[in-house]
């Protein structure tokens, strides 16, 4: 059965968790912006934490059911409705052949994301959906192209499932004013201490020269000793600094080598925070100590992967669907 796209929006993209293990001929990730609120939504229907979503940027995306199944929807709340009645995000909903789901404009936040029972069955080259549309990979036909209307996206039909809603304490705010952590790394001690204190001291702004490639911030500039670099593979997150002096934090769809000096690099949670963030946002940065934030992205998979498939649900809150 398929989900029918009737408005696509600016950008909506097929992802999964991403395509790894070939940086080496210049293939990027991809995978979903905010893992964050991507993982929520594929633990709300107990799927495998790597099952095919749709990431939706920036809203206007309408789109309707041609079978029964059990969605959930996280991130962004979008103002999101079902038959034209509400809904709140963060939650699973059932539906019915010819329901329709719209989601119109942020109210907080850039990103949102839609899940089905089961997950979307997608085309995986080089075992993954995820769309990189510079890369020409991933997404409904496996060519790197975004959604459009009219596409048809298969799922299977469930069975009908409990409702479940994140505990509240889970659902970040999406605030404009982040702290983003950073573990210090790459070239860090190629920079002064001058410029490292002026680095983490000050506040910057997140410019519109952003996507899902990297994201450019103004502020106080930063210059580095090093002045010559023989171009090194990139990770996630990596925090280079140009020639003008303003870092420029390295997403999902980065390229692969690099040859601007590094700083540090953004750890997964701060990714997430930046993925909902808009041009004008003022971010900080904070050192995050590399042993605790490998200790803490353990936890995290630990918490998300642990409950894939499991019946006892009773560390979520579950009400019976009406």
């Amino acid at each position: 059965m398929t989900l029918r796209i009737l408005t696509p929006g600016p950008l909506s993209l097929l992802q999964d968790l991403g395509r790894y293990g070939h940086q080496s001929i210049g293939v990027s990730t991809g995978g979903p912006m905010d893992e964050h609120a991507f993982l929520w939504a594929n633990r709300l229907l107990s799927n495998e934490c790597n099952a095919t979503q749709i990431e939706v940027t920036m809203g206007q995306f309408s789109c309707e059911f041609y079978a029964k199944t059990t969605i959930a929807i996280t991130g962004a709340d979008m103002g999101a409705k079902l038959n034209d009645q509400a809904i709140t995000p963060w939650q699973s909903y059932l539906v019915k052949q010819g329901d329709r789901l719209t989601l119109s404009t942020a109210k907080s936040g850039m990103r949102s994301y839609l899940a089905v029972k089961g997950g979307f069955q997608v085309p995986t080259p080089l075992n993954s959906s995820a769309t990189v549309m510079r890369d020409a990979l991933g997404g409904l036909q496996g060519s790197g192209s975004k959604l459009e209307a009219r596409d048809l996206v298969r799922y299977s039909v469930g069975k009908p499932e409990l409702v479940k809603r994140v505990p509240p304490h889970f659902i970040p705010s999406y605030d404009q004013t982040v702290t983003l952590e950073v573990i210090p790394s790459y070239q860090y001690q190629d920079f002064t201490v001058e410029q490292r204190e002026r680095f983490f001291s000050s506040t910057y702004t997140v410019t519109p020269k952003m996507d899902r490639m990297g994201c450019r911030l103004a502020g106080e500039p930063i210059s580095c000793q090093r002045k010559t670099l023989v171009s090194e593979g990139i990770a996630l997150g990596a925090i280079q600094i140009p020639a003008d002096g303003q870092p420029i934090i390295l997403l999902r769809d980065r390229q692969t080598i690099g040859g601007y000096p590094k700083i540090g690099c953004v750890t997964s949670k701060g990714l997430s925070q930046l993925a909902q963030c808009l041009p004008g946002a003022k971010i900080q940065f904070v050192e995050k100590d590399l042993y605790q934030a490998e200790a803490d992205r353990a936890i995290e998979q630990q918490f998300f992967q642990s409950y894939v498939g499991k019946a006892n649900h009773s560390k979520i809150e579950v009400e019976e669907s009406s």
